[in-house]
């Protein structure tokens, strides 16, 4: 029974963890690990979580980041190889044309996200990657939820300048 729950919790947030981690790390390899880290440290000590699980799996994943990037920077700051894509959405349809606009969208908004510094891309990531509310991404980062909001709003506003420079349209 308790390997059941643990499999279902596993399979309904690891991909969501996985991408967060992979959206401040860029660096597919170090996210599964990171990822890995995360649900074992959350099997080991869930019942000192202090937040929704979701919330918390986001804190633990974070943390971990932070302390691997302190310890080594380098590990931490994958390159962009085509070897370290990632693919947002995998439940495209077989259509190429479809796969092909898809991928390019992602491509786009991934690299207008990099733009962002610090908590406004955490903020975003966070908000519509990872469908956390203003409150829970306050107490996840230590700040405020109208911190929250005005964060967010900066880096929307930054993310639509930059993908008007780069000739989108809005």
């Amino acid at each position: 029974m308790e390997n059941e729950v643990l499999v279902r919790f596993y399979r309904a947030y690891s991909r969501e963890i996985y991408l967060y981690l992979y959206g401040l790390s860029h660096n597919r390899q170090l996210s599964e690990d990171l990822m890995q880290e995360t649900f074992v440290k959350a099997l080991l000590s869930l019942q000192t979580a202090d937040t929704g699980v979701k919330a918390w799996l986001y804190k633990v994943a974070r943390n971990l980041y932070f302390n691997t990037y302190r310890k080594d920077k380098r590990l931490v700051m994958g390159l962009d190889s085509v070897e370290n894509k990632v693919v947002l959405n995998e439940e495209t349809e077989e259509n190429p044309l479809n796969k092909l606009l898809i991928n390019e969208r992602n491509n786009v908004l991934y690299k207008a996200l990099n733009r962002l510094e610090g908590k406004k891309k955490e903020v975003l990531l966070l908000q519509y990657f990872s469908g956390l509310s203003g409150k829970d991404i306050a107490k996840l980062l230590g700040i405020t939820t109208e911190n929250v909001r005005i964060l967010a709003f900066r880096g929307k506003k930054e993310l639509k300048l930059y993908l008007k420079e780069a000739g989108y349209e809005i």
